[in-house]
């Protein structure tokens, strides 16, 4: 027998206020920390009961991780797959750095870049949070270097061209940036990352000395 239409306008609603409220979470998450979550603070930013909202999720831990998964799904569709009809190399490169770039200068969330937020939180706190947060974010710093490598491949880099010091390079400008908007409210800091971003690529296809760092 197959569900009700009142069964199936419930779930999609219910779906709803789920989605609101994990965008809320991401939100509070980046300016309060995922430490800062709480149920009565969500209620009160989505409208909603505190059982309410309650009833949607496990722990708090339970909220801090969907939070993330939340937060992950708006990088992908935002900041992974617009680049990925850009010519492969550092045509993709620059897609990739460009929509990384604009999504945490768009502001989405009050507090800045949500895994700049929370991997400074939980860098020291070992856990299932910490371990979501550094896979999502080794996921991109791998896609990145995988990336410039491609574009080494292909002869558009220099051919001594090391892929991490380099994705290390253009991970840190944005974090930078994201720090400098939001601590120094420094407006112009995403205009000096992207001009960073377009030096560090003409000296990469110039071959200029990569700094070599010290890896033991």
């Amino acid at each position: 027998m197959p569900p009700s239409p009142h069964r199936n306008g419930r779930e999609r609603a219910g779906d709803r206020r789920r989605r609101e409220i994990l965008a809320a979470a991401a939100d509070v998450a980046t300016a309060e920390g995922l430490e800062g979550l709480s149920i009565a603070g969500l209620a009160r930013e989505v409208g909603m009961s505190k059982s309410g909202v309650a009833a949607h999720f496990d722990s708090k831990e339970d909220l801090q991780l969907h939070a993330i998964t939340r937060a992950a799904a708006g990088y992908a569709e935002h900041v992974i797959a617009p680049p990925a009809g850009a010519e492969p190399g550092v045509a993709r490169v620059r897609a990739m750095m460009e929509a990384w770039i604009g999504y945490v200068e768009g502001v989405e969330y009050r507090g800045g870049c949500f895994f700049a937020s929370a991997g400074a939180e939980f860098s020291a706190r070992p856990g299932a949070v910490r371990n979501l947060v550094a896979e999502h974010t080794a996921s991109w710093i791998r896609a990145l270097e995988s990336e410039i490598r491609t574009a080494t491949r292909l002869g558009e880099l220099g051919p001594h061209t090391d892929e991490r010091l380099l994705a290390f390079h253009l991970h840190a400008l944005v974090q930078e940036a994201n720090l400098r908007r939001g601590l120094l409210d420094d407006d112009g800091a995403f205009d000096d990352a992207r001009a960073l971003l377009a030096s560090a690529l003409v000296d990469a296809a110039n071959d200029a000395p990569t700094p070599q760092g010290d890896r033991t």
